[in-house]
């Protein structure tokens, strides 16, 4: 399809559907067109919010195209892959923490030192956030905003049952009864099977003094025994009925259409903080949200701040300041943070997070309440995750725990298998 330099191009799952803009200012004649190609995972919202500020760039950069997909699931980190095989990697593309060391360490991200602070304005972030996406000492994307692991419910469900919301001090062993109790009263499941969830596994393992990556060294931070009581107290939850069957667990790829909550098929979900303006859009019912649930009263959370998604430039770039110059719109102007408001998180910008709170509609302002309460509640953020965490989580982690819900392993079995293909898959 042959589109104007004032058009934006946004696929679905690779199938692309084309949306022409207007000319917008006059290009001068001497003006060099320049393509960039963005890609990205998200719901049809967040779609829509990326669209709208590329719109917005392109009206105020003159020879500027962008050309945009957006996918879900797995196909994303597939498509990703194939530019990576193929060196054609899109000039920005999104990553998240848990998957920008393993990224960024196999050659697919470009060092945007260079464009600090003359392209990349993002001093006023602060120091400590940008080592968020610092890896070995080089930035190697930019933080969208602030979030951290989160658990939302159905307060209508919770109303209906007589049962009181979760509360930031609830426990384990706590939540274990609420979900049963839910399950019984509401026709649904009371909640997701967690252990499937690498992030839910680490808050666990931190508020035990202990991480799911080591921290001095690359490999577990954990060990099989550990992973034995956390499959243990998931395999007892499930068979007393208080999370969702095997068959609907297996079907989420950490996406909000694919998640029990987002399905309607629970009553409870864990997820990232911003993910709440997306699970709002397609749940009829009020949502609330609290931290994950702890080992004990007064016990350490498990929570740290974390940059919510990431934007990067692609390592086989022929613009890499032209990608920066972007970013650095998509982060710092005002109009685009008023576009964007905390669906990718609370913008790290001062600047722009001030700018936008007067609008957000209660949603938003939930989220951003939830990561002002957590101040006095988040610990040290972790080192960069090691190469291999991606397959760890999607081809180790999520299988074995596949396997443990439809009863063809044991906790201890399926234990001895997460700690020796965990260890084979990380790499230095």
């Amino acid at each position: 399809m042959q589109v104007n330099r004032r058009s934006f191009l946004m696929g679905s799952a690779g199938a692309a559907a084309g949306l022409a803009f207007g000319a917008g200012s006059a290009i001068p004649a001497f003006a060099e067109d320049t393509q960039l190609r963005a890609m990205w995972w998200g719901s049809n919202d967040r779609a829509k919010r990326t669209l709208d500020v590329a719109k917005l760039y392109q009206s105020k950069t003159p020879g500027v195209t962008i050309v945009g997909e957006s996918l879900s699931g797995d196909g994303y980190w597939t498509k990703l892959a194939t530019q990576m095989a193929g060196r054609s990697i899109a000039d920005v593309f999104q990553l998240e923490p848990g998957t920008i060391s393993d990224y960024s360490k196999r050659g697919a991200c470009m060092p945007l030192d260079e464009f600090v602070p003359s392209t990349l304005k993002v001093q006023a972030f602060g120091a400590d956030v940008l080592k968020l996406t610092t890896i070995d000492g080089k930035l190697y994307g930019v933080g969208l905003g602030l979030n951290s692991f989160s658990m939302f419910f159905d307060t209508v469900e919770f109303e209906k049952a007589g049962i009181p919301v979760p509360t930031p001090d609830l426990t384990w062993d706590e939540y274990a009864k609420l979900a049963v109790e839910l399950t019984k009263s509401s026709g649904k499941a009371g909640g997701p099977y967690g252990a499937r969830y690498a992030y839910v596994f680490d808050a666990w393992l931190r508020q035990r003094g202990k991480s799911l990556f080591a921290k001095e060294k690359v490999g577990l931070g954990f060990t099989a025994d550990d992973a034995t009581e956390w499959f243990d107290y998931w395999e007892k939850l499930r068979k007393a009925g208080g999370t969702v069957a095997a068959d609907v667990q297996t079907l989420d790829q950490n996406t909000i259409d694919t998640n029990a909550l987002g399905l309607g098929k629970s009553v409870i979900g864990m997820a990232y903080s911003n993910q709440m303006i997306g699970y709002q859009l397609i749940i009829k019912n009020k949502i609330g949200i609290t931290m994950l649930p702890r080992e004990k009263k007064g016990g350490r959370s498990g929570h740290y701040y974390r940059p919510a998604l990431i934007w990067s430039v692609g390592a086989t770039t022929k613009n890499g300041e032209a990608a920066a110059k972007f970013i650095d719109f998509f982060v710092n102007d005002i109009e685009a943070g008023k576009i964007l408001g905390v669906e990718r998180g609370v913008p790290m910008s001062p600047a722009v997070r001030e700018a936008i709170l007067p609008q957000l509609n209660p949603t938003e302002q939930e989220t951003v309440k939830y990561v002002n309460m957590l101040k006095d509640q988040v610990g040290e953020y972790p080192p960069p995750v090691p190469m291999g965490a991606t397959q760890f989580d999607q081809r180790v982690l999520r299988p074995i725990c596949d396997e443990l819900a439809f009863e063809r392993t044991s906790p201890a079995d399926a234990a001895t298998r997460l700690v020796e293909e965990g260890k084979a898959t990380l790499k230095g």
